[in-house]
């Protein structure tokens, strides 16, 4: 299993970005992809989340609205579209893909969202 995440960078407050997650190894359309950060001094928390049927999505309170996870299970890949960024997601972020009830779970290496003026 192998999870590439692309797509970090340094933006102003406002500013967007797309990250992506390429995914190997497995069958990625039958497994619930998802994307973590990690501020530094805080505790890993979700971001967002879409189930491998249907394409059901979550999202933590704080990016409602501004961010938009999607996946191509042709492309074996999940992005999250960030718009009006602000300096609090400034982080690590990691993609993760996930089998509920299972022991699969694996992650990527992560990539830096910095927001900054």
């Amino acid at each position: 299993v192998r999870l590439v995440e692309s797509g970090g960078g340094l933006v102003q407050p406002g500013e967007s970005l797309r990250l992506s997650c390429a995914a190997s190894g497995f069958t990625f359309s039958t497994v619930t992809m998802s994307w973590h950060r990690q501020a530094p001094g805080k505790e890993r928390e979700l971001v967002a989340l879409i189930s491998s049927v249907g394409g059901n999505t979550n999202y933590a309170d704080s990016v409602k609205g501004r961010f938009t996870i999607s996946r191509d299970n042709a492309k074996n890949t999940v992005y999250l579209q960030m718009n009006s960024l602000k300096a609090e997601a400034t982080a690590l972020y990691y993609c993760n893909a996930n089998v509920p009830a299972t022991p699969f779970n694996y992650w990527g290496q992560g990539t830096q969202v910095t927001v900054s003026s």
